[in-house]
């Protein structure tokens, strides 16, 4: 099975983040980055197909030098080879991406394609249902279950209040949900050889960016706490509070 997993790099969920002075971009000095975790959930899935059936994992990536080093996380899980699609930073514009991605992928011959359900730093989350698009594949996201048998897809997906069965024929796009697997860690061993593994370099081939930020903003401060009282008789004063000022009640 000649499988493909798209993979972003994102900054690490404990980064605090610090904008530009303009504020129409995240200031990437001091953050550490990572390999987005709802792709490490696609990495597992494609290894343990591959495990299954046989076949090769290929790790694709867009982005600046830098996401080389996600796509070196996705080698040291035990993935065979990778692409780096080269561009000067990651578009804003969600549909560039897929764009870049899809004439790649077209080249591939790919029986699966796989990655996260949405990235943790933009959560467009529409990744996997515009490549589908693009690339004219069936495409099934927010995966929780995935079943291969032959050509035959069957993916179990979460829907509000409930879980979805999809059905579809290979080649197909799968969006990678929480709870579809608990990813490896990487070996000593896996990280040793993903350093001898050569990335092929190709420059991506993206359309002009049709998303513009404006602006980005901190969230509001939270008010300081309130300590009403320490006995029964501060409780006419919290409900008080409760339903004027925080109006929860």
């Amino acid at each position: 099975m000649n499988i493909a997993v798209c993979v972003k790099q994102t900054p690490d969920t404990e980064t605090r983040v610090k904008l530009t002075d303009d504020q129409k971009a995240v200031n990437e000095s001091d953050i550490n980055f990572i390999l987005n975790p709802y792709d490490e959930f696609a990495v597992e899935e494609a290894l343990k197909l591959r495990e299954t059936n046989g076949g090769e994992v290929t790790i694709i990536s867009l982005g600046p030098d830098r996401v080389k080093s996600a796509i070196r996380s996705a080698l040291a899980m035990g993935a065979d080879k990778a692409i780096h699609l080269v561009a000067d930073k990651n578009p804003s514009d969600p549909n560039a991406v897929a764009g870049a991605l899809a004439e790649e992928l077209k080249t591939g011959n790919y029986d699966l394609i796989l990655l996260g359900k949405q990235a943790i730093d933009d959560d467009h989350a529409q990744l996997p249902s515009l490549l589908g698009e693009k690339l004219g594949l069936p495409a099934v996201t927010v995966v929780v279950k995935l079943d291969i048998n032959g050509d035959q897809v069957t993916a179990e997906r979460e829907i509000d209040g409930a879980h979805e069965i999809v059905t579809c024929n290979l080649p197909a796009v799968i969006g990678a949900q929480r709870g579809l697997n608990e990813p490896r860690y990487a070996s000593l061993k896996g990280i040793m050889k993903a350093k001898k593994i050569p990335i092929e370099e190709k420059p991506a081939a993206l359309a002009a960016d049709q998303l513009e930020i404006e602006s980005f903003n901190y969230p509001p401060e939270k008010s300081a706490g309130k300590i009403v009282g320490d006995s029964a008789d501060a409780v006419p004063e919290l409900l008080r509070l409760l339903h004027e000022e925080a109006k929860v009640i």
